[in-house]
Order: C-alpha cells, then sequence, then structure tokens
C-alpha cells in the first residue's frame, strides 16, 4: 500500500530527499507515485503538515 498526499500539502520540500525511490513529483501540492513508492513512511515521518498517509 502507498503512500499520499493530501490536500494540506505547502509543497515546502521536506518529504523530498527522504524518498528513497524519488516517487514524489512536486507542483501546487505534490504527488506519490504509487507504483514506485514503497511504504517505507520516511516522508510522513518529516511532513510538517502531516498531510502525507497510507492510501486507504
Amino acid at each position: 500500500m502507498a503512500y499520499v498526499i493530501d490536500e494540506t500539502c505547502i509543497a515546502c520540500g521536506t518529504c523530498l530527499p527522504e524518498c528513497a525511490t524519488d516517487a514524489i513529483s512536486e507542483g501546487d501540492i505534490y504527488v506519490i507515485d504509487a507504483d514506485a513508492c514503497i511504504d517505507c513512511g520516511a516522508c510522513a515521518d518529516v511532513c510538517p503538515t502531516e498531510s502525507i498517509h497510507p492510501e486507504e
């Protein structure tokens, strides 16, 4: 199960260097490529707005 980024994302970039598979794409709201995500949670651990969570 991949992680997702919700609409509370402020595009701060904190999560980008944490992703071991470069699954996060930049934009107004960042997006995680579900096929590339390895479900490690490193991005969620550093997100200051708690916008990243496991896909439901």
